[in-house]
């Protein structure tokens, strides 16, 4: 659980017809077959052109819906692009914000082996951030798993944030997508809810990085934004731009007993603190960018 004390404010469309709508192509263009007078000659009518291309009213309940292209080429495989995912889904997915969900490393598998895991990764995306980031973040503070508040404190949730901390930036998730507001939970039991905290944490996670690029830092990675997740707003920044040999103690002016509560001591420095970071995450995922 990481100490952290900050103080800086930071679709569902209606589901498809329970039936199908099944078409049913008849023979001859008037729609119906004709008799043809009885001293008549058989005849053979053959269709001019290529077949009218069938496309359902209604898609199949609980698939996506697809794009028809307009121009050649195959259905079979599919792309990204061809998928249209402007609805919501009832596993608080969204594409608003226009990343992408994808992701890799421990981390990011960790998360992912959760039932939650592909909401979250969405959420993200709304977000504009990394997917892996996330997982990193839950990883770090939970590796995954809801658990509660304990030792007298609110933080809780996959990626323990405080109550103030949380309802800031669930507060500014909303304003920076409203979309999302169908797919999450309101109030403080949003925070027990790992997609709609996902929603907070990913907000939570572009603030800290374009804080970061305010100062300098032109592409935060998972490894510096920590730092301002980790330790907040005031102090997060210099520890991110901190050299290793600093003493973290000195930047953060926290306690004894709040640096051991993030497994540090008084005599810890910046590079020691990076180094369990990395050896938790991996380099790969350490140094990945957060923003998309």
């Amino acid at each position: 659980m990481s100490a952290r004390s900050r103080k800086r404010v930071c679709l569902q469309k209606g589901a498809s017809p329970g039936g199908r709508q099944w078409l049913w192509l008849v023979a001859g263009a008037s729609g119906a077959l004709a008799a043809q007078a009885a001293n008549a000659d058989p005849q053979v009518v053959l269709p001019i052109g290529l077949p009218v291309q069938v496309r359902p009213t209604y898609s199949e309940p609980g698939l996506p819906a697809f794009s028809f292209p307009t121009g050649g080429g195959s259905l079979l495989g599919g792309s990204p692009g061809s998928i249209d995912t402007s609805g919501g889904g009832g596993d608080g997915s969204t594409s608003a914000g226009g990343g992408s969900s994808a992701g890799s490393g421990d981390a990011y598998n960790t998360m992912m082996a959760q039932s939650w895991g592909s909401a979250a990764a969405n959420a993200a995306g709304a977000m504009g951030v990394s997917a892996t980031a996330l997982a990193a973040t839950c990883v770090m503070e939970s590796n995954c798993q809801n658990v509660g508040a304990s030792g007298g404190g609110t933080a809780s949730g996959a990626f323990q944030m405080i109550n103030t901390t949380y309802t800031a930036d669930i507060n500014g998730a909303l304003a920076y997508d409203p979309t999302i507001s169908g797919s999450i939970v309101s109030g403080l039991s949003g925070q027990m809810d790992p997609t709609t905290e996902a929603y907070a944490a990913s907000y939570e996670l572009r603030t800290d990085a374009l804080a970061l690029q305010s100062d300098g830092i032109i592409d935060p990675t998972v490894l510096q934004t920590r730092a301002v997740y980790q330790f907040g707003g005031s102090v997060g920044p210099d520890v991110a731009a901190a050299s290793d040999s600093d003493n973290i103690a000195e930047i953060t002016g926290l306690s004894a007993a709040s640096l051991a509560a993030n497994g540090l001591t008084t005599s810890s420095t910046v590079g020691q603190w990076r180094q369990t970071i990395i050896n938790k995450l991996g380099s790969a995922t350490a140094n990945q960018t957060v923003l998309q």
